[in-house]
């Protein structure tokens, strides 16, 4: 594995990833049945922000710091703001926590999870960190193998995150695509929500598209682009795919990614789009 994400920690995409992965999460457990998480790239769970990973890119500066330097409007922001103050008060904020260990702030007690990572030594970091905790189970395995192998667990609700690193692309679009298909015959009324890379909105067309021929009884996409898409040189965006996704989410997430846009967009080009691929068990048209 080449792809290290202390390079990328607290950038633009963490933040659109983890605040509507908090939200969705939120919403899941406005019911008092527990729920199971699956996280299939879970990561080391937390990363520095001063180390020189994090310092030779810059990227947390443009992401997350800036957002800190704001007064956030949409209650998404405001309870991700807080989950990172209950993480890291420091001021400014020296590390970031990833995924597992936001997620680890937010379930309940009767929740469990299972957070994969395959690279041995963030695998060992996440198991140095989770240790302890009865709810989480810490697994050095392949992600999408772990979908065959830990579904269906014994709840009914529930989310998998799929978070991989996007190296050999194309690729893992259509490993993607694979998992969502298993996901769905394993564990119909799951949750799934999938962020991917956007260096051009063209190439993640098909992707989308394909998504949305998926049965699931409802599926809706998020995109926050920080500049425009004129080079496919960098990653000018990125997007979070929902299938099945709580009631009204929705409606609470839009005004987030306007919010996103404005603070995190580039010289004024920031744009954020929530689209529905499927409503009612059927396609929309024209995704």
């Amino acid at each position: 594995m080449n792809y290290r994400h202390a390079f990328h920690a607290g950038n633009h995409a963490d933040v659109l990833k983890h605040s509507l992965l908090l939200a969705l999460v939120a919403a899941l457990r406005r019911k008092p049945a527990p729920i199971y998480v699956l996280d299939t790239h879970a990561g080391r769970g937390s990363y520095s922000l001063v180390g020189d990973e994090a310092t030779r890119s810059g990227e947390a500066m443009a992401g997350v710091h800036r957002l800190l330097g704001s007064v956030p409007q949409s209650q998404p922001l405001r309870d991700y703001l807080h989950e990172l103050a209950a993480f890291d008060a420091s001021m400014p904020m020296q590390h970031y926590p990833g995924s597992p260990c936001l997620l680890q702030a937010v379930l309940g007690a009767e929740d469990r999870m299972a957070s994969c990572e395959l690279h041995p030594e963030e695998a060992a970091a996440l198991k140095s960190r989770l240790s302890g905790d009865v709810r989480i189970a810490i697994h050095q395995r392949d992600g999408y193998e772990a979908i065959r192998a830990l579904l269906p667990p014994k709840f009914a609700r529930g989310l998998v995150l799929i978070d991989p690193p996007y190296e050999a692309r194309e690729a893992e679009f259509d490993r993607v695509l694979f998992s969502l298909e298993q996901i769905l015959s394993r564990w119909a009324t799951a949750s799934v929500a999938v962020w991917y890379p956007i260096k051009s909105r063209a190439t993640v067309r098909s992707f989308l598209r394909a998504a949305s021929q998926l049965p699931s009884r409802a599926a809706w996409n998020a995109q926050l682009m920080i500049r425009a898409d004129s080079s496919v040189l960098r990653m000018n965006g990125s997007g979070m795919l929902l299938l099945n996704p709580p009631l009204r989410l929705d409606e609470g997430f839009r005004p987030t990614l306007s919010e996103l846009a404005r603070v995190l967009g580039e010289n004024g080009q920031g744009t954020g789009e929530l689209t529905w691929l499927r409503r009612d068990g059927q396609p929309v048209q024209d995704p």
